[in-house]
């Protein structure tokens, strides 16, 4: 049994919760972890050209966005990004002002603005519909006088649905309301335009896109001021201080630079395919809900829920079978909880906890797509047998 599990089939379908190294990013890095290991700011031979080499890295980034270079500050992950913004923002006084975002955001935003509540912040959590879509209507109606900013997810890490963001950035800029996106989810897998876009800041997170743990960004609209978040040396233009991550930013430029060269050669559209393709085949189980089906979505992104069996059993036969992927509930100690998410969407708790995330990258396969669609087949009919009647 041990060499059966150790030589096993093994096919990752978690994308959306981190992403391999990809082998051009780790060549890439490699000179900075032996010969280019100097500290940035130091004057002498050992930090010689690493400056130029965060611009470059930098550049990168900002071509795949299309905005400035200087727009782009580099942070250690997409979290931090969301919490510079949403507390650089707001200050110390948080007393008659107003923020507006939706139930639907990922931990980082609505952890922070909990946060931020206890300490005088108002927050307006848009409701959003079935398929997880915010009413533009209602948006447009909570804003108040004393509203500073407008957060909404551009794509959701758990379902995959694209927000409206245009259209909300006209808004925001319409009642002149700064507008913040966490784009951690939407980054590197559809195109993002700034200059087609009214977003005033977006956070985006290296180890989504096949980059190492530990390096993030945030996007800052030229002529609007951020506070610094941390202070010390004076790095990032004084705005966020602490001795570069070498590593993590050459990483970041070099996933920026593949991104802009998948959407050029038609990468997103075979991925597409094959996440139709598993989709359609887990349409033909009975019983099913798949999140968002009916409008825009990413195009790795599925999360189906499978009525009458729990979501973490399927998870782990899948996982027994070589299969990684989520489990579409989250589970506070020992008690497991309906996803914040689908539980905003309308879902029941029953039904939500018979959802699970599959999300499709680089190394995903056809035979992958066919062999898992056999697999979870296979384990929800047996799971459903175990039921009372059959």
């Amino acid at each position: 049994m041990e060499r059966e599990r150790i030589t096993m089939k093994k096919i990752y379908l978690d994308y959306n919760a981190t992403t391999p190294v990809l082998p051009e990013i780790f060549e890439a890095i490699k000179p900075y972890l032996t010969s280019k290991w100097g500290n940035p700011s130091s004057s002498h031979w050992a930090g010689e050209g690493l400056k130029e080499d965060i611009e470059k890295s930098r550049i990168k980034i900002a071509k795949s966005l299309n905005c400035q270079p200087e727009e782009i500050f580099f942070t250690s992950c997409g979290t931090e990004s969301n919490n510079w913004v949403l507390k650089s923002v707001c200050g110390f006084n948080l007393k008659n002002k107003h923020i507006i975002t939706t139930k639907v955001e990922h931990k980082a935003v609505l952890e922070t603005l909990k946060y931020l509540e206890k300490n005088g912040l108002e927050v307006t959590y848009l409701k959003v519909d079935k398929n997880g879509l915010i009413n533009l209507n209602e948006l447009e109606d909570s804003i108040k006088k004393n509203t500073i900013l407008i957060s909404i997810i551009f794509a959701n890490n758990e379902t995959g649905v694209i927000s409206p963001i245009k259209k909300i950035g006209e808004i925001a800029k319409k009642y002149k309301v700064l507008f913040h996106t966490d784009a951690v989810q939407a980054y590197g897998k559809i195109k993002i335009d700034l200059q087609k876009l009214k977003i005033d800041f977006l956070s985006i997170s290296g180890h989504k896109v096949y980059a190492p743990k530990g390096i993030g960004a945030l996007y800052i609209r030229k002529g609007i001021k951020l506070d610094p978040l941390l202070h010390g040396g004076g790095q990032e233009k004084g705005l966020r201080s602490g001795t570069e991550n070498m590593i993590g930013i050459i990483a970041l430029g070099k996933s920026a630079e593949i991104i802009i060269n998948d959407f050029s050669s038609g990468y997103f559209e075979k991925l597409k395919k094959l996440k139709d393709k598993l989709e359609n085949e887990l349409k033909k189980i009975d019983n099913i809900i798949i999140a968002g089906e009916n409008v825009s979505r990413v195009p790795n992104t599925i999360n189906i829920s499978f009525k009458n069996i729990e979501a973490q059993a399927l998870r782990k036969a899948l996982n027994y079978e070589g299969i990684a992927v989520s489990s579409g509930s989250a589970c506070s100690t020992d008690k497991e909880a309906i996803s914040h998410v689908l539980e905003a969407m309308g879902y029941d708790k029953i039904t939500g906890l018979a959802a699970i995330r599959i999300s499709l990258g680089k190394f995903t396969t056809e035979e992958d797509i066919q062999y898992t669609a056999e697999k979870i087949k296979y384990w929800v009919e047996r799971l459903r047998s175990f039921l009372p009647n059959g």
